[in-house]
């Protein structure tokens, strides 16, 4: 089903009670809840009150954002959208081509958003050339984090590079008593793990094959079971409790040493902050096995709805301004685990994760490395993404299936949805 017919199927099944603003308010929709979240959250709503506007939070659980978007279509139909929303990647294109979105070009030429934003960032944010939404940040998406403390007592001699050289380290700290991956439970989880093992299997170009082009023949080839085999493999080195278990949860596994490593996104370091552990000290981070040199991008940002109330849409643009704010972007990444979106930041108050994130970045973009994130909604529609989160999280969650049928099950599931 597309974000067309699924936005009529609300709008014919359901009751909206509006939500009033005062003229001086945002309202704003998003998933940050966790504790690096929510403190970066924070950071944006304390900026915005020194312009003299007032953040209204809109707050709906879960990292990936699911119930989020179920809650923003029914205020959408209703003609009762929030200000600004959480969303990214094609989605954008999709609420945009919906009609929904307001022009932010006043604002993006009057501050120089072309000149400071990474093009492939920039493009992503407009819809028809005109900009709709702003970008926050740059996450990537395919780090390991590791406690050094936990491999060394498991008499593991230096940090996994390679798939091979993961599953040999996992060995040793099984026996050890730790557990290797840490990992927690629910679809997108599932679905940002299987996607680092798929950039490993398949490199950037297969990978851009299959999740953003839908080529049939890569999503259902040998190469393609080979990522569900290795996939299957993981759930060998978890521990039993994993049922329940929000990623940040899991995170913090790894931060007390009761696990070895976690394959997550940069917003884990996020958690690694708040706890004032140290990185290169407390916790490594290197990129996940087999992926060095490239990177899954993830980037957040929020589209704009179409206001008609001018007070508000004055507050809209005050928002707009905020979040590309050089004091902003610094002390928000700073509290995410991601880097600023802006070019002209200087860098010197990031750590060591940061600062080769962003390089690995750029040299991603000249060397093909670089492809967007699919379990983070950036490659494709979230329809798509649906279909694959299904196939592959009921791969994971069956001890018993088999990654051959799993690829043709695949391929079937997102030429269905298309």
């Amino acid at each position: 089903m597309n974000m067309r017919k699924s936005l009529l199927a609300l709008l014919l099944t359901s009751t909206i009670f509006p939500t009033f603003l005062q003229a001086s308010e945002v309202e704003v929709l998003h998933w940050w809840t966790s504790g690096g979240e929510a403190k970066s959250v924070q950071i944006l709503k304390q900026k915005l009150e020194q312009r003299g506007y007032t953040w209204k939070d809109f707050a709906i659980a879960g990292g990936g954002g699911e119930s989020a978007m179920t809650v923003l279509k029914t205020r959408a139909v209703s003609g009762n959208p929030p200000s600004a929303a959480q969303i990214k990647g094609e989605d954008i294109q999709e609420w945009g081509g919906l009609g929904f979105l307001t022009n932010l070009d006043d604002v993006a030429k009057a501050d120089g958003w072309d000149e400071v934003l990474p093009p492939v960032v920039a493009t992503g944010m407009k819809y028809d050339g005109k900009y709709v939404a702003v970008p926050v940040n740059i996450h990537r998406v395919n780090w390991l984090w590791v406690n050094p403390q936990v491999l060394k007592k498991s008499g593991v001699d230096s940090v996994p590079e390679t798939l091979d050289q993961f599953f040999a380290a996992a060995e040793k700290i099984k026996a050890a008593g730790f557990t290797p991956l840490a990992n927690g439970s629910g679809p997108w989880q599932d679905t940002t793990l299987f996607e680092t093992i798929a950039l490993a299997v398949l490199g950037p170009e297969d990978f851009r094959q299959a999740f953003v082009n839908l080529d049939m023949g890569t999503l259902s080839s040998d190469k393609m079971a080979k990522v569900f085999e290795t996939f299957g493999r993981m759930r060998e080195y978890m521990d039993e409790d994993v049922q329940g278990r929000e990623w940040n949860v899991a995170t913090n596994r790894v931060l007390n040493g009761q696990a070895a490593m976690q394959i997550m996104g940069d917003w884990a370091k996020g958690e690694f902050t708040a706890a004032g552990k140290i990185p290169g000290k407390d916790y490594l981070c290197v990129p996940a096995p087999g992926t060095k040199g490239q990177f899954i991008q993830n980037v957040d940002s929020f589209a704009f709805f179409d206001i008609k109330d001018e007070a508000e849409v004055n507050a809209q643009k005050a928002l707009a301004r905020t979040i590309m704010d050089k004091q902003f972007q610094e002390v928000f990444n700073l509290n995410k685990g991601s880097f600023p979106v802006r070019t002209d930041m200087d860098m010197h108050g990031f750590d060591k994760c940061a600062l080769d994130s962003r390089k690995t970045f750029e040299q991603s973009i000249e060397n093909g490395g670089l492809v967007p994130s699919m379990s983070q909604n950036m490659a494709t529609t979230s329809y798509v993404l649906g279909a694959i989160t299904d196939v592959v999280s009921n791969f994971f969650n069956d001890p018993e299936a088999d990654p051959k049928k799993a690829a043709h099950k695949l391929a079937k599931a997102v030429k269905a949805a298309i």
